[in-house]
């Protein structure tokens, strides 16, 4: 009797409880921010098509990285005095990490490959001690199926490190890919999930990720202002705040009360796997392709844009809102037409913004998505406010 007392005070003493994000995960997913603004940083040294596709490879590694956090927060409480430490030590890895992220594929890419290798060993180790100690055999199967797809993306980004050029890119994405391809391998019937908190935290990831869009519109004035500079940089805000009120005026409400409502087990899990861990990455890299369009846009507001900033700025605009209609497909089957219309309209633009001020193909983009999102607005109705009241109450 005793022994068991024990033991169930020690699972109660690291299993997750509650459904709000903690002031430690708000700590720790600072360091994500410090290496998301150095992926847009990557861009903005080297803006080509080549600078592009490494931000963007980067991104995707440091997502997947993180995403693992935040399920495994969902079934550890990390504010527990047996987990601290270890998150302490994932945050200075993930440091270390974002350190290297604009030499990732130069002369810090073994670094970056290391430092990626503690941050997710620690997310295993993690994970493995909460399945020992609630004695979850289903949970300890899948975390063993996750740590050998890590262990196989991990050692594939050291190989790279050894090229460079199109082979070490193509190492990179075939890393991306067996580690993204993992949980569809050993299945999503084991993982523990908290669903008001996971919806949570990739709310909160999407605010941060705006956050540095903010960041980047200071970082591109250079402490310098004047008429040109203002207007971009107030228009800049507008983009910022419609891609917010995209997210979080309605769509964040219904799909948290859908994950919710969904049946625990394979059916929660897989809906969460999907909607967040695969096609919020659309939505974090459409932001961080869009504040690096914006950064450029604010310096040389009176000249044309080059073609990889073009398509950073409207291109990224459309990535956000088609991860949008993803999001909204994955929950309820249905496409929202005027998103995908909208970022459709926004690929044909990008040639059109090489040969008009930059100025004016960022006034376009705020135009046409603050167009659309008052058109959407009118056809909600009372039931978007009543979908608020009831969000408010709960």
């Amino acid at each position: 009797m005793e022994a068991s007392a024990e033991r169930n005070h020690r699972i109660r003493g690291i299993r997750r409880e509650g459904e709000r994000v903690t002031p430690l995960e708000l700590f720790f997913d600072l360091v994500f921010v410090l290496a998301i603004t150095q992926c847009t940083g990557l861009m903005s040294h080297d803006q080509t098509w080549s600078g592009l596709a490494q931000g963007l490879l980067i991104l995707a590694v440091l997502w997947w990285a993180w995403v693992g956090y935040a399920w495994l927060t969902s079934v550890v409480d990390p504010e527990a005095l047996a987990i601290r430490g270890v998150i302490f030590v994932a945050m200075a890895a993930l440091l270390i990490v974002a350190i290297c992220v604009q030499e990732a594929f130069g002369s810090l890419a073994l670094a970056f490959a290391l430092g990626i290798g503690v941050f997710r060993a620690a997310h295993i180790a993690l994970f493995m001690l909460a399945g020992a100690e609630a004695e979850d055999e289903d949970l300890r199967r899948s975390v063993i199926g996750l740590a050998v797809s890590t262990a196989i993306a991990v050692a594939i980004l050291v190989l790279a490190s050894l090229f460079d050029g199109l082979a070490q890119g193509a190492l990179w994405a075939l890393a991306i890919f067996l580690d993204m391809a993992g949980p569809y391998f050993f299945g999503s019937e084991g993982w523990k999930l908290v669903p008001g908190h996971f919806a949570e935290r990739h709310g909160l990831i999407v605010i941060i990720a705006l956050g540095e869009s903010i960041v980047a519109i200071g970082v591109g004035a250079s402490g310098a202002l004047d008429l040109g500079i203002g207007t971009a940089a107030v228009l800049g805000v507008f983009l910022a705040a419609a891609l917010w009120w995209t997210y979080f005026d309605v769509v964040a409400l219904i799909s948290a009360r859908r994950l919710a409502e969904a049946e625990p087990g394979r059916t929660q899990n897989a809906l969460a796997r999907d909607s967040y861990s695969y096609i919020h990455l659309l939505l974090v890299a459409g932001i961080v392709l869009m504040a690096f369009g914006m950064k450029v846009t604010i310096g040389h507001h009176s000249e044309h844009l080059h073609g990889v900033p073009a398509f950073a700025l409207l291109g990224g605009l459309a990535v956000y809102l088609l991860g949008l209609v993803a999001f909204r497909y994955r929950h309820v089957h249905t496409l929202n037409r005027h998103r995908l219309g909208l970022a459709i309209v926004l690929l044909i633009l990008v040639p059109v913004a090489t040969a008009v001020p930059a100025l004016i193909s960022l006034a376009t983009a705020v135009v046409l998505i603050w167009a659309m999102i008052a058109y959407e607005h009118r056809g909600y109705g009372p039931g978007r406010d009543q979908l608020r009241r009831e969000a408010s109450v709960a």
